[in-house]
């Protein structure tokens, strides 16, 4: 293959070479492998060697045991990390840089399905709150051909009312018949960036050394201080365009509306980005992040993935040939928790939602291909990395069940031999223990939970206000429900050849 052709690559049917094409197939099928093969696993060997499952079991307890304790340490440490960042003056920061931090721009790309107009105009408001000066930001609402007529009169509503409001408003709609898409937020995000860049950047001959393109969701709204705080990390890092930039996700806009296992998933998926903050050599990007104009146009934003986000860190991990990484900023960025109005179509949405970020599994095919094509990148970087994916994906899928929902298989399939044994005996006992020691992972998500949380409207009742702490009990379930279970979904599709699409995630006001 080709140098850099591999970047391409959306699925195994778009290689030519039929024994290319093999090899990326397989690794499509590995992943779902793995996980489906650990679980029968269980049950086979439950059957045939109880003992050996139920020491497996013991020790893997233990593991889980142990990483609760880690991640619960560098949850404590990602909380009071992000309670500094968000009371720093990063504007006056900026100031005392001695650097030119006012020739810097911020390109904003906001793509939009079927969004109300409500929720758009309330992400706008956020970028006018913002400290940056409005003349260094260039934003762009990025529309869908496909929404059809009534999405597009909102559009040019909204660029009425914002148009002189920023350095650049411009409003982009996206064609639904370009060859080689995928219909989603990777294609009409990079549309947007190649018409921004064809009618604003270059017109006004802006280096792209000073651009920093920010992808937004359509309900993303920053606090004040995002683009400062940026900028800041942008201006100080070392060899700062080999970068890309996440800040922290929380899902505070509707959050006292919404359902408590949505309000528990949106937040668990809250702490285990800021745990990952901690540990940046495991980082990539995520939902709402920034690149560097020179990387953006450089390297090219995915059209034709659905997990576009993480899919642009390592296109340019490949294309720089390992030299990209991804800085944490302990700044936070606040979207939506899935909700409508019937709780049993929440719980689809939500499930839906979890399998699309699930997908992120076929990322495992593309990076092992591209790492066996690339022979720059060094051959320790790419098993670290291959496993950090391999190992994340695996206990995405499988962790909760066997936590929670397997223990039981050698008492229940290892007949009376072993049931007699000492072993047995003290199986259910250890255990539960275990699992008991490890509820202080919950209550440490539970109180941290309580202290990033807005302040409570009004008409909220005590009895709701108490939900908030209570919830994390239904978290055993919740972690399986919409945990495990829409990433086994994901992997068996990828493992059958049925590659999904790009589900937009229903938001209202």
């Amino acid at each position: 293959m080709q140098k850099k052709e591999y970047l391409e690559i959306s699925k195994a049917g778009d290689i030519k070479n039929k024994k290319e094409r093999i090899i990326y197939r397989l690794l499509e099928i590995m992943p779902g492998l793995i996980s489906l093969g650990t679980l029968a696993g269980v049950f086979i060997f439950s059957w045939l060697l109880p003992s050996w499952v139920a020491i497996f079991i013991i020790c893997f307890c233990f593991y889980y045991l142990f990483r609760i304790f880690y991640f619960s340490l560098h949850q404590v440490m990602g909380y009071f990390k992000v309670k500094k960042h968000m009371h720093t003056d990063w504007l006056e920061g900026l100031k005392k840089t001695k650097k030119d931090w006012k020739k810097i721009y911020h390109l904003v790309i906001l793509p939009t399905y079927k969004e109300g107009e409500k929720i758009i105009t309330e992400s706008l408001e956020s970028l006018l709150r913002a400290d940056y000066p409005k003349e260094k930001l260039i934003v762009v609402l990025a529309t869908e051909e496909r929404a059809g007529k009534e999405f597009k009169d909102v559009a040019k509503k909204i660029e009425k009312k914002y148009a002189g409001k920023f350095f650049k408003f411009l409003t982009v709609v996206h064609s639904d018949d370009i060859a080689g898409e995928i219909a989603g937020k990777g294609s009409n995000v990079a549309y947007a960036g190649k018409v921004a860049k064809e009618k604003i950047i270059d017109p006004l001959k802006i280096p792209y050394e000073n651009i920093l393109v920010s992808t937004f969701d359509t309900d993303t709204k920053i606090y004040p201080q995002y683009f400062s705080c940026l900028t800041w990390y942008y201006l100080t890092e070392e060899n700062p365009q080999r970068a890309s930039y996440q800040p922290i996700p929380v899902y505070n806009n509707n959050v006292w509306r919404a359902s408590f296992f949505a309000r528990v998933v949106s937040t668990s998926n809250t702490f285990w980005q800021m745990i990952q903050q901690e540990r940046s050599e495991k980082l990539t990007t995520y939902s709402s992040h920034a690149t560097p104009g020179k990387v953006f146009f450089e390297v090219g934003y995915p059209s034709n993935v659905v997990c576009d986000d993480s899919r642009i860190f390592w296109r340019a991990y490949l294309f720089y040939n390992g030299d990209y990484r991804v800085v944490p900023i302990y700044y936070l960025v606040s979207m939506d928790v899935v909700d409508t109005p019937r709780i049993l179509k929440t719980a689809i949405n939500q499930y839906k939602q979890q399998r699309r970020w699930a997908w992120g599994c076929a990322e495992i095919p593309f990076v092992i291909f591209g790492f066996l094509n690339n022979k720059k990148i060094s051959l320790a970087r790419k098993i670290s990395h291959a496993y950090i994916l391999v190992d994340g994906y695996w206990s995405w899928a499988t962790a909760a069940l066997l936590l929670f929902g397997l223990g039981w298989l050698p008492l229940l399939l290892g007949g009376n031999k072993f049931n007699f044994t000492i072993l047995s005996f003290n199986l259910p006992i250890l255990t539960g223990r275990i699992m008991t020691i490890s509820l202080v992972g919950i209550v440490v998500s539970a109180i941290l939970n309580t202290l990033i949380l807005p302040r409570a409207p009004k008409n909220i009742s005590i009895f709701k206000k108490s939900t908030i702490f209570l919830q994390w009990v239904f978290l055993p379930a919740i972690l399986i429900l919409f945990g495990s279970l829409p990433a086994l979904d994901a992997q068996i599709r990828l493992m059958s050849g049925k590659y999904m699409g790009f589900w937009v995630t229903e938001k209202r006001r």
